[in-house]
């Protein structure tokens, strides 16, 4: 266990937020090995645990460890809605100071904890837990690279190159998106609205040992598109750029065709060239319009109000919190 937890560990009161699906069989070591970490610090402390829609008996299990732990509190949605979506779920359900949040794989050690805590202390508003040593493959890791490049380059979050799951911020900083409504949810950007105080630290990160992992390739590429269209309009910036290249190719080739005939007295002949020209065209009308189409659709899904997660049931609140 690290050298962070004795004593001298910062003071806070902590809610540590973790979604759930699918993982009957890591909950009861999990919620030991938080516990056992909690206990040791002063100040009080809950564990929320948010069932998003699991397939298994999940929620079975949230719910005996709810029954033999006080501070430990079940929240079950109606369905799957995303690992983000759970969060913010979780997040707006806390109770304490300080908001931890973890993967429910056992992949992130609780032991390190403290450790996020230690570096909170020193003025920072949020800070991740960055794996020492990747445990992912080839694929897992380009995809969560082209997710932390989507944040960095097209949000403008400059912390986006050490972001994780592990994290730990100050509780107010949710007031900062207490209103946000909508289906497409990444924690990382909400939290980049609400502060710039954003730092990191190495942590170790351990090897799956159960199942495998929900988020592969595609889905992770599919998180990194509705991150730029549901939170940033650079792809319109970047479908305007292709529109106003294109007519400036367009412009350049009508020049030369109009050149050519007074010159030579002749046009351009072929076919081919013709069909490529407009395929060409085209392609980057109708790539142009998907972008819009992409924004035109979260913003029906914003008329039709549909919500970020909706709560089935919850277990009973300890008094004492």
């Amino acid at each position: 266990m690290t050298d962070i937890l004795d004593s001298t560990a910062p003071h806070f009161s902590v809610s540590v937020v973790i979604p759930v699906y699918n993982s009957v069989a890591t909950i009861p070591v999990l919620v030991a090995e938080v516990l056992k970490v909690l206990e040791t610090m002063r100040g009080r402390y809950e564990l929320i645990l948010v069932n998003d829609g699991s397939r298994d008996r999940s929620w079975d299990a949230i719910a005996h460890a709810a029954e033999a732990h006080d501070c430990v509190r079940g929240i079950d949605l109606r369905r799957n809605y995303g690992q983000h979506n759970a969060l913010l779920c979780g997040i707006r359900e806390a109770r304490f100071d300080v908001v931890i949040t973890l993967d429910d794989d056992l992949q992130h050690p609780p032991e390190e904890i403290p450790r996020l805590l230690a570096e909170l202390e020193e003025g920072h508003d949020l800070v991740y837990g960055v794996a020492k040593r990747g445990q992912h493959g080839p694929w897992r890791s380009l995809a969560s690279w082209v997710t932390r490049q989507t944040l960095h380059r097209g949000l403008g979050a400059e912390s986006a190159g050490n972001v994780s799951a592990f994290r730990a911020f100050r509780t107010p900083l949710r007031e900062a998106f207490a209103t946000y409504e909508g289906p497409f949810v990444s924690l990382d950007v909400l939290m980049s609205w609400a502060t710039s105080l954003i730092s990191y630290t190495r942590v170790r990160h351990r090897p799956r040992q159960v199942g495998t992992s929900h988020y592969g390739l595609l889905r992770l590429l599919t998180h990194a598109g509705n991150l730029v269209t549901g939170m940033s309009v650079v792809p319109l910036q970047f479908a305007t750029l292709i529109g106003f290249t294109f007519s400036l190719i367009g412009l350049v080739v009508l020049l030369f065709v109009v050149v050519r005939f007074l010159v030579e007295g002749v046009a351009v002949a072929g076919f081919t060239f013709l069909a490529s020209i407009i395929a060409v065209f085209a392609g980057a009308q109708l790539f142009s319009l998907g972008i819009i189409g992409a924004y035109i659709a979260r913003v029906h899904f914003h008329v039709m109000q549909r919500p970020a997660y909706t709560v089935r049931r919850r277990t009973p609140v300890p008094k004492r919190l």
